[in-house]
């Protein structure tokens, strides 16, 4: 059990989230409501009660089978921008002040929302959620490999054709096992050359292999997860020196079977080893945990105190794609409350919209 003033310091700790699925993190409540709102053409319960059990994953093809199912209770523009709201808030009330928020347009696109409109739609959301609660979001259009190189060019169309002002990153998700990678390289080379980083998951579910390839045929700046780095020690010297940060979700690890538990995590070795390392919550409602629920775990890992948590609350800030001016406000933030905890939330302000991302 962590100490009760290591809870309340994570609690009040300003922090940035760089590994978070939008689906994935819709509450409870949201996905709820949508059950209910569309019950009999959905196998998603709309009791919470039952939604719990809904999401308890035998392994990650099991997982990837629910979170489909929750991806397609979104079928009108409000139920998008409810869902992206809500997370805002939800954010929010953590003390998130910064978030890469992954999305999959090609699992939305086709009968349910244009391109154009599905674009207008989160950014709304998006703008909405700053001026409401504080909380700057930034998007991740990533692929769903399964789906193939189709998926691929429709993604890299709407990130390109689009360009909504909060796009920073392109990413690659789904299984890694059975999944023909090198078809995607052609497409992160064009997200690259657009002004785009690269972040793809890699060595969730499979080996160091799939991590080496998304650093050298995918231009990998971030890998998502990448945990099972720690089976190649060239790969985590590699990653040490170059200063490519893994995305940890420590809890989304174990409920998809990545790992087998908590207690036998990687991410110890993987900070022995000095490769730089963010702590964030994956799909958090459907993982049953939250960021700070993730904070907690790290500091238990990793046996950290408030220097420590602190510490990986500036590394994600440092890790992310906001602009050397944001970077810097948010980590004097961080900074301040570590020097004297603020007795009150801190308003919207800090970041502001549209800044070069560069």
């Amino acid at each position: 059990m962590l100490d009760p003033e290591l809870t309340r310091f994570i609690a009040g700790l300003p922090k940035a989230e760089l590994h978070v699925h939008h689906v994935g993190a819709a509450s409870p409540r949201i996905v709820s409501e949508l059950a209910a709102r569309y019950e009999g053409s959905t196998s998603v319960p709309a009791d919470p009660v039952l939604l719990e059990s809904f999401y308890d994953f035998r392994d990650f093809t099991h997982f990837i089978e629910v979170y489909l199912k929750v991806v397609d209770l979104i079928r009108q523009p409000g139920d998008l921008w409810a869902l992206i709201h809500g997370i805002g808030r939800d954010m929010a009330g953590q003390r998130v002040r910064y978030a890469e928020l992954t999305v999959t347009p090609y699992l939305h696109l086709g009968t349910r929302f244009g391109a154009a409109e599905f674009c207008e739609i989160i950014e709304d959301a998006r703008r909405r959620v700053e001026t409401d609660f504080g909380t700057v979001l930034r998007w991740c259009f990533d692929i769903p490999g399964e789906y193939g190189v189709e998926a691929a060019d429709a993604t890299l169309s709407v990130a390109l054709d689009q360009r909504p002002d909060g796009l920073v990153s392109f990413g690659l998700g789904g299984p890694e096992a059975g999944v023909a990678r090198d078809g995607f390289a052609p497409h992160f080379a064009a997200a690259r050359a657009a002004g785009l980083h690269s972040v793809p998951h890699a060595g969730e579910t499979t080996g160091a292999p799939t991590v080496w390839h998304a650093i050298r045929q995918l231009g990998a700046e971030r890998i998502a997860h990448g945990v099972h780095s720690v089976q190649d020690p060239a790969l985590l010297g590699y990653l040490a020196e170059n200063g490519i940060t893994l995305e940890v979700c420590p809890t989304s690890n174990v409920r998809t079977r990545a790992v087998p538990s908590l207690a036998e995590h990687p991410l110890p070795e993987l900070v022995a080893a000095g490769v730089p390392v963010t702590i964030n919550s994956d799909d958090p409602p459907m993982f049953g945990t939250s960021l700070n629920q993730e904070y907690a775990v790290a500091a238990e890992l990793l046996s950290l105190g408030t220097g420590g948590l602190a510490d990986l609350a500036r590394a994600a800030v440092r890790a992310s794609f906001l602009g050397p001016e944001d970077k810097r406000a948010l980590l004097a933030e961080i900074d301040d409350y570590v020097s004297g905890p603020p007795s009150e939330l801190v308003g919207p302000g800090h970041l502001r919209d549209g800044e070069d991302m560069s």
